[in-house]
């Protein structure tokens, strides 16, 4: 177990004396790292569902993808200069950096999306990877920074997620008209008048910024099906567009409460590493597989004379 681990779990200790089967959800959500971290994945739940709204209207999920690998570099800059406390700064920068790159590439560099994320994606990811190696124990580093630090999650670091989610989900809903415009009929979003590279630009920019925002909890790896999965699933649950948000919200917040429980019980009861970020993904996927099964199975029912 690692020690910012175990130096967060010291106050469980206690708990674990009883016996985890005596241990109620309240006492164990009330301990201080548990109750950031759970809030911490409710704040990027909420923001997560109004921005994944047009990532999934959009098909963006690679350039999503693309995001979270470039704001590696950044991170490993700003941990580099600044410690835990350049971690936001230098992600934030990297973030920017790249959802202008992939936007202005694809609006004026005669590439399409998909090339122009890859031009970008491999050349900071591979800076990243180049700059992490330079320091001393990066390969302990770059766990970290691919797999995250649900349970360690400060209280500063808290409130840089609480601002860095509401400026994301402003700029959605600032720009929300030209957006849903935009997914649905390009052209005609054009011809009403509205900008799509200034959309575009102001979409990419705020899912970087909620990469940013999930960076630090969840990992570079791990923050893309924050973004993907659970508007994904939501899709297959419903048709009803009032209702995708609201379930694209529940469905991380539950597997956000199982996740922390599940690492938990094992990393007190069972003194195993656990990393309750990628539990946390796992549920998420899961919850989606069920989801995918239940409507090829309605689909199935709907229509008995097709194999």
């Amino acid at each position: 177990m690692s020690a910012a681990l175990t130096s967060a779990l010291t106050p469980a200790l206690h708990l674990a004396q009883i016996g985890f089967a005596q241990i109620s959800p309240l006492d164990i959500f009330a301990l201080p790292f548990m109750w950031r971290a759970l809030l911490t994945v409710a704040i990027l739940a909420l923001a997560a569902g109004a921005v994944g709204l047009f990532i999934s209207f959009r098909e963006l999920e690679f350039v999503s993808d693309g995001l979270v690998h470039s704001v590696f570099p950044g991170l490993v800059v700003g941990a580099a200069l600044g410690g835990s406390a350049g971690l936001l700064p230098g992600a934030v920068i990297a973030a920017i950096l790249a959802a202008v790159l992939f936007t202005v590439i694809e609006h004026r560099g005669g590439v399409g999306a998909d090339a122009a994320i890859a031009v970008v994606l491999t050349g900071l990811f591979s800076l990243g990877v180049v700059l992490v190696s330079r320091q001393e124990g990066y390969v302990s580093q770059l766990q970290e920074l691919l797999f995250g630090r649900l349970l360690t999650v400060t209280g500063t670091q808290l409130w840089q997620i609480l601002v860095v989610a509401i400026v994301a989900v402003a700029i959605v809903g600032f720009t929300w008209r030209a957006q849903l415009f935009r997914s649905f009929d390009a052209a005609g979003a054009e011809a009403a008048g509205f900008r799509l590279l200034r959309a575009d630009l102001a979409l990419g920019i705020a899912v970087a910024l909620l990469v940013v925002a999930g960076v630090q909890a969840l990992g570079v790896l791990m923050v893309i099906a924050l973004l993907t999965v659970p508007m994904a699933a939501s899709r297959l649950v419903t048709r009803r567009f009032a209702l995708l948000i609201p379930i694209a919200v529940l469905l991380p917040l539950a597997a956000g409460i199982a996740g922390l429980w599940i690492s938990f019980e094992w990393s007190v009861s069972r003194d195993a590493t656990v990393s309750p970020g990628a539990i946390v993904v796992l549920l998420l996927v899961a919850a989606y597989v069920v989801a995918a099964l239940a409507r090829v199975g309605v689909t199935a029912l709907r229509r008995p004379g097709r194999a």
